[in-house]
């Protein structure tokens, strides 16, 4: 049911503003009314200390959080400048800042709807008639009609319905600057995963270099002790047995390789053809120690916890607007100018006007708001579950972190203990069978023993520094929720603001390129350049 307000014309009489000022006194005051529920985090009881213990360390209180370049903690130069290229121009990572931005445009698109609407109207048309039309009217057949005027509507915001929107769409601005934040850490996790398992690889081609060439001088004793008549056959064909196999497992670790470098080319934005990292043969990266913090301050640094928790405040004010639409919808609307046939539109005889409000109330809709009201509810509690397992599995990610980076820690110390032996055993049996006191199967197992002990170690090398990087991203990187941009920073601009408009100001440290256009040409030449040789060059300064 919708009930229409106008009056002809506006009231001079003294009464009728006391009336009006009385009457916007009252909108004012249920201006104030919201309806959405009391909103409150949920409020978990975390343990007081970790279970699991690695390679990192309870924070003390003159220590701060992991730092916001963290890897520059393993001495990599060569990850120090990898990391800052892609902070500079990953285009996913560039995408997700965008988004951000978009959010901010649609908070100003839902606060619009707060303030007055004004615009002008004008026009001019030449009409003609056909003279042979039915029931036609004997007078002139053609007509011209100009018009010019303005209108203006504002709908008062009585039960807190817009603002409860403008506060949403606020919160879901600030959910996706955590969601840019959680970008921004994985991407800088996955490179250095993935560049850890590079020089991984590079460890294991080097070990099969060695390998090769010690087998190759094997067989060639083999061979030589077969045509002086003191091998067999068996031992020549068991020899190159072994050299084979282990140069076929060489070209699968370098095609692996190569995936990798393509992978690390697209995350740093470089063209997989023009990018090449040199490779070295020990993997040197250092095992940082950082500062675990307690558990508490977990909820302050995971962005994907802030993300579910923002999620959850958007879908409580959504409770607020589905319980205003049971109250009465007001409205205000008012329209004037100028109507003639001909141009003579400056004359008052020739002026229209007209104001009025609407109230529209539903009675009867078939349940429709019931069942509106219902959803959001039960959204909210959905919002509540996610954030509960948000919270619950960043525990178990940390849980998991200590525990592998503890024992890989181990693992590697056992392993290089057993790589010692094996190289001592190796050495030793080859002796022997070159000197005819032991036969070449026992060498041989000593050299594939050996191997196998060498490319293990190498591996879980390179898996107890992935493990600390995910130990890194598990506590958040280094990020806090004070980073978040305040609701107030999510506006983009006032509502009288016309100009600086292209790339709005940053807020909630995301910065977005000026230009760009620039990283257009970036994936041809530019990334390769600092990359080749820079393991002798200076960490290049972090733009996080």
């Amino acid at each position: 049911m919708s009930i229409i307000l106008t009056r002809p014309r506006i009231s001079r009489r003294k009464k009728a503003f006391v009336a009006k000022g009385a009457a916007l006194a009252t909108l004012m005051a249920l201006s104030a009314c919201d309806l959405a529920p009391a909103y409150q985090a949920p409020h978990f009881i975390v343990p007081a200390s970790w279970h699991g213990q690695g390679l990192f360390h309870e924070a003390q209180p003159q220590e701060t959080v992991i730092r916001s370049d963290w890897w520059t903690q393993f001495n990599d130069p060569t990850l120090n400048t990898l990391e800052a290229q892609a902070m500079d121009g990953n285009a996913d990572l560039q995408a997700a800042a965008e988004r951000f931005i978009q959010a901010r445009s649609i908070v100003m698109e839902a606060r619009s709807d707060l303030l007055p609407h004004f615009a002008l109207a004008f026009g001019s048309s030449n009409n003609k008639s056909s003279s042979d039309r039915l029931f036609r009217y004997k007078g002139p057949i053609t007509a011209t009609d100009e018009f010019y005027g303005g209108m203006a509507s504002w709908e008062p915001d009585i039960w807190s319905s817009i603002r409860n929107r403008v506060r949403a769409q606020k919160y879901y601005a600030q959910a996706q600057a955590a969601e840019y934040a959680s970008a921004r850490l994985s991407l800088q996790a996955e490179l250095a995963t993935d560049f850890f398992a590079l020089r991984g690889l590079d460890a294991q081609n080097a070990i099969y270099e060695q390998s090769i060439s010690y087998y190759q001088q094997a067989l060639r004793v083999t061979q030589t002790r077969l045509d002086n008549q003191d091998a067999t056959g068996i031992d020549v064909a068991r020899a190159k047995n072994q050299l084979y196999m282990t140069q076929a497992r060489q070209l699968d670790v370098q095609a692996q390789r190569e995936m990798l470098e393509h992978a690390l080319a697209v995350l740093v934005n470089a063209s997989p053809s023009s990018f090449h990292i040199p490779q070295i043969a020990d993997q040197d990266a250092a095992e940082p120690v950082f500062p675990l913090g307690i558990p508490s301050e977990l909820l302050q640094r995971r962005p994907d916890i802030a993300v579910a928790e923002r999620e959850m405040a958007q879908a409580n004010r959504a409770v607020g607007i589905a319980r205003a639409a049971f109250y009465p919808h007001v409205s205000f609307n008012a329209n004037g100018g100028f109507d003639a046939n001909g141009f003579d539109l400056a004359n008052l005889a020739n002026s229209m006007w007209s104001y009025g409000a609407s109230v529209t109330m539903p009675l009867f809709e078939g349940g429709l708001r019931r069942a509106q009201l219902q959803r959001t509810w039960s959204n909210y509690r959905e919002t509540r579950d996610h954030y509960r397992m948000a919270v619950l599995s960043a525990f178990k990610d940390i849980e998991n972190g200590l525990s592998m980076t503890a024992r890989l820690r181990a693992e590697n110390s056992r392993l290089k203990q057993a790589v010692d032996a094996a190289m001592q055993s190796q050495t030793l049996t080859m002796t022997l069978y070159k000197g005819g006191a032991d036969g070449y199967l026992d060498a041989l197992i000593a050299q594939v023993n050996t191997l196998d002990a060498r490319i293990e170690q190498a591996q879980v090398q390179a898996r107890a520094l992935q493990a600390a990087v995910g130990m890194v991203r598990a506590l958040g990187g280094g990020w806090n929720d004070k980073l978040l941009p305040s609701p107030d920073q999510t506006m983009t601009f006032t509502g009288f603001q016309y100009e600086g408009l292209h790339h709005p100001t940053p807020a909630g440290g995301i910065d977005i390129p000026p230009n760009p256009e620039q990283y257009e040409n970036l994936t041809t030449t530019e990334p390769t350049r600092p990359i080749t040789g820079a393991k002798t060059g200076t960490p290049a300064p972090s733009k996080n």
